[in-house]
């Protein structure tokens, strides 16, 4: 098994995959492996925060998958805080074989399906796509929070 991540992504460290409950485990980059690769097999390639991959890089793992027999399994989000879909993202969903979404709660107990961006406990709008942090930047909302920028209980009205 192989472990990759874009190389981006270094909030736990350079080629360090870490869990929020503090689980890790050593990694490769994933634009590394891809432009380097040699042709060895692997039983399954686990790839975190894909949708900060570029769509050619998607296209690649797809190779991985259909030229080379190799499971490729991938973790990351969908869309931004704008609720507009990664590049990366968009081509895994269009390519993947099954795709399982991972439930996430807003705090109002319903089906969050969105990431919204925290700056000083508010949710912000605008800024780049591309904004690496973890639960002190961003919340998961529901639709109806999203749209009324209502992060938690203390500042909502009535639901």
């Amino acid at each position: 098994m192989l472990l990759l991540k874009p190389k981006c992504e270094n909030r736990d460290g350079e080629k360090i995959i870490q869990s929020r409950i503090g689980l890790e485990e050593p990694c490769e980059f994933a634009e590394n492996f891809l432009v380097g690769y040699n042709g060895e097999h692997y039983d399954c390639i686990i790839v975190d925060e894909v949708q900060f991959l570029s769509p050619e890089m998607i296209d690649k793992l797809s190779d991985l998958v259909d030229f080379h027999g190799i499971t490729v399994i991938c973790y990351g989000l969908r869309t931004d805080f704008q609720s507009h879909l990664f590049p990366g993202a968009q081509r895994l969903m269009e390519l993947a074989d099954d795709i399982e979404q991972i439930k996430t709660i807003c705090w109002c107990g319903k089906r969050a399906h969105f990431n919204a961006r925290l700056l000083n406990g508010e949710m912000v709008t605008e800024g780049e796509q591309v904004q690496l942090g973890g639960n002190e930047s961003y919340i998961s909302l529901c639709r109806k929070h999203y749209k009324e920028r209502i992060v938690s209980n203390s500042t909502a009205k009535t639901c």
